[in-house]
């Protein structure tokens, strides 16, 4: 019952079922089986209606395949059975797993797009201007606040693939800058990016949000499309629930925006 409660985001579960079924439909069936050869008992991959010996190149990526097939029927098992708990309902027919095209300015003439290459480029945990405290550790990094902490182990529980102060370069800076997250939503092949601020009070902050706001969106980053802000203070302290209504908005606005591209 707990993994039924996981608070998957409607729009993004359903396009974690989209995904998991569209790559199923374009596996191949794979299978290993046992075979009497000569007397002896041997393994042999079927791949289709081809045979292969496990020890051979393409026996090696048959049965590659084979455990991708598994993992991918057993994250659509739990994801329809979440699904049907929760909704009960058709799922979007807006909703399709495709790759999308977004792209980060980083000079003049020189956009890139926001997928899984951008993503493995990145230098994760590189922002050493300040020391992090020890307080706020999950998985081998240290964070900078509680509220980070929780951020990372939500896109942990989510599945969702992210770097935490990667090095950044945008148009218009000479100098990187690290953004708190940059995720990687693999079933649209697109990046999001993340800022969490505290000390809303303090005005060196507030000028510092605020150049970090424009930066960003003279580099092409569209505010609850690209780029997903959240915030906490003592008076109202974060509540993880913000994130998981920003994420989900922000992936459905990519899929509905996405859908005239080629």
């Amino acid at each position: 019952m707990e993994i039924l409660n996981k608070h998957y985001p409607r729009e993004y579960l359903a396009l974690k079922i989209s995904y998991c079924r569209k790559y199923l439909k374009a596996l191949p069936v794979v299978s290993l089986r046992e075979h009497n050869i000569g007397g002896k008992l041997t393994k042999i991959v079927f791949v289709d209606d081809h045979r292969y010996h496990p020890d051979t190149a393409l026996g090696k990526k048959g049965l590659e395949l084979m455990r991708r097939r598994e993992q991918l029927e057993r994250e659509l098992e739990l994801y329809e059975a979440i699904w049907k708990y929760k909704y009960n309902d058709e799922l979007p027919p807006e909703i399709e797993a495709r790759s999308v095209k977004r792209t980060l300015w980083l000079d003049v003439g020189k956009p890139v797009l926001l997928n899984k290459a951008y993503f493995d480029s990145l230098e994760a945990d590189a922002n050493t201007e300040y020391e992090k405290p020890k307080d706020y550790e999950f998985d081998g990094t240290l964070y900078r606040s509680a509220a980070e902490r929780e951020i990372a182990i939500f896109y942990t529980d989510m599945g969702i693939p992210f770097k935490y102060e990667p090095k950044v370069f945008i148009k218009g800076l000479a100098d990187p800058i690290f953004p708190d997250f940059v995720m990687l939503i693999k079933e649209l092949d697109n990046c999001k990016f993340q800022e969490h601020y505290g000390m809303k009070s303090s005005s060196s902050y507030l000028r510092s949000m605020s150049v970090k706001y424009s930066n960003y969106a003279t580099a092409g980053l569209e505010p609850e499309l690209d780029m997903i802000y959240t915030h906490d203070t003592d008076e109202m302290p974060f509540d993880i629930r913000e994130l998981t209504h920003k994420l989900n908005t922000a992936i459905y606005s990519t899929v509905i925006r996405s859908k005239g591209q080629k």
